[in-house]
């Protein structure tokens, strides 16, 4: 039987990556989904679009909802949350690292400690002795590790994901994808799963009455 598979796209700079990055690999295990962690970075998609900042700080009513959002739902989940003294961090050495070691058991351990250091600790995550800790405490060799991620070969793969984030059209974080399907969001994480099961849902009736609320 094929394995269904998702996609976690994500952002280590990205607050609702957090979110999804604490809560992902639970539900897809428990669901029998293999999970594919892709770390890819926004700055570039955000340049092509015109933003030379997070929008979070280009629209600052925006940000101010944002980090009330992410206080809310944090306190749904249990996660704990800090507002970082920098943001966005740089997360590329994380993502070269997270491109490295993909396919390990303890992928994402090291994913879900390194936005703790970003959004609980107010750590650098751009910092190598940073990450270095991070591998270290899940029992890894950190500067081997590190000084794998930085070869021009491992480089090149991320820029390789990168690419394929853009070829599918994903253009925030984080970004669920299933089969080329894509779902954008932390709050669309059930439908991704939903539609990895089951497939399309058959949409409502045209002589349904939508509910109040939903519609818009």
């Amino acid at each position: 039987m094929r394995v269904p598979r998702l996609q976690f796209w994500f952002e280590f700079a990205s607050t609702y990556s957090y979110l999804a990055a604490g809560r992902v690999e639970r539900l897809t295990a428990a669901a029998g989904i293999r999970l594919e962690w892709k770390a890819f970075l926004l700055g570039p998609i955000f340049r092509s679009q015109g933003w030379n900042d997070s929008p979070f700080n280009v629209y600052p009513l925006k940000g101010r909802y944002m980090w009330r959002d992410m206080e809310r739902y944090c306190a749904r989940y249990g996660l704990p949350l800090t507002r970082p003294s920098q943001f966005p961090r740089n997360g590329l050495l994380a993502a070269r690292v997270t491109c490295l070691v993909a396919g390990e058991p303890w992928c994402g351990e090291f994913v879900r400690a390194v936005y703790h250091a970003n959004f609980v600790a107010d750590r650098d995550i751009a910092d190598p002795v940073t990450i270095a800790a991070i591998l270290s405490a899940l029992g890894q060799d950190g500067p081997a590790i590190i000084e794998r991620a930085q070869s021009a070969e491992n480089k090149e793969a991320l820029r390789r994901q990168h690419d394929g984030a853009v070829g599918l059209g994903i253009f925030g974080a984080p970004t669920f994808v299933v089969d080329g399907e894509l779902f954008w969001g932390n709050d669309r994480l059930e439908d991704a799963i939903a539609w990895c099961l089951n497939g399309p849902q058959p949409g409502p009736s045209t002589n349904a009455q939508m509910p109040p609320g939903q519609s818009g």
